[in-house]
């Protein structure tokens, strides 16, 4: 396992001790009325750990320009496809960023494009969601596809299916629930999977739309920037499969 995958699965791993702590708060103190509040505190704790990583280790401007230009590239996209619900690059860019930048970057990135697209959307109980939904989806690209191998397209295409129709869209659906109603009982999820299921095949359709057409080539341009501007050149150049 890469250093960075390490250090970041410790990162999350210490997440979990408060996260146990507001779960019990919620069992005992608030005797499982107040999910709302437990959610987002869960959340928060998601989000925090993986910032705060990528904060310690002082990225240079060299690495933070082409990240918030990623950031603005999904945000913009998921904006422009505004008109077709579920159907938005904003996740395949995202999944590059993971791919080219690795697991920190790629959760930074992820987090903050549903932010930063839903000043145009409206933010909401749903910000957090979307941003830790992202944010994980980013991680796990930069976590599975080695920096020094550029990922094939089909790798891309097949990463993108399964982590919106295995991650995301099950998250965001559960998610409904909690943000809707404090009653969740397994009905209630189930029904929520179930009516989520037209809207998250879209997306992963989107998703490995834009990976198949876009992936590539932006993967390329990234490559290019890093050689020229050196950034993670102690992980070398990346090459082609």
């Amino acid at each position: 396992m890469r250093e960075d995958v390490r250090g970041a699965v410790r990162a999350a791993l210490l997440a979990l001790i408060p996260a146990a702590a507001i779960v019990l708060l919620g069992s005992l103190v608030w005797a499982n009325r107040r999910f709302y509040l437990v959610s987002v505190l869960l959340l928060v704790l998601a989000l925090v750990p993986m910032l705060l990583r990528f904060e310690r280790r002082a990225p240079r401007a060299r690495e933070i320009v082409p990240l918030s230009v990623l950031i603005a590239v999904g945000a913009a996209g998921r904006v422009a496809f505004a008109f077709a619900p579920g159907f938005k690059p904003a996740m395949a860019v995202v999944i590059v960023a993971g791919a080219a930048f690795g697991c920190e970057s790629g959760f930074v990135v992820g987090a903050m494009t549903a932010f930063v697209s839903n000043f145009y959307f409206g933010q909401g109980p749903w910000t957090p969601w979307q941003m830790v939904g992202f944010g994980l989806v980013g991680f796990l690209a930069g976590a599975l596809f080695t920096r020094r191998v550029r990922p094939g397209r089909a790798a891309l295409c097949l990463f993108g299916a399964a982590s919106v129709l295995l991650l995301y869209g099950p998250l965001m659906d559960v998610g409904s629930v909690l943000m809707v109603t404090g009653d969740v009982t397994r009905e209630a999820v189930a029904a929520a999977l179930g009516s989520g299921v037209v809207f998250n095949l879209t997306h992963a359709a989107a998703t490995v739309f834009f990976l198949a057409i876009a992936g590539q080539p932006l993967l390329k341009k990234i490559e290019k920037i890093k050689i020229k501007y050196g950034v993670g050149a102690s992980d070398g150049e990346i090459n082609e499969e």
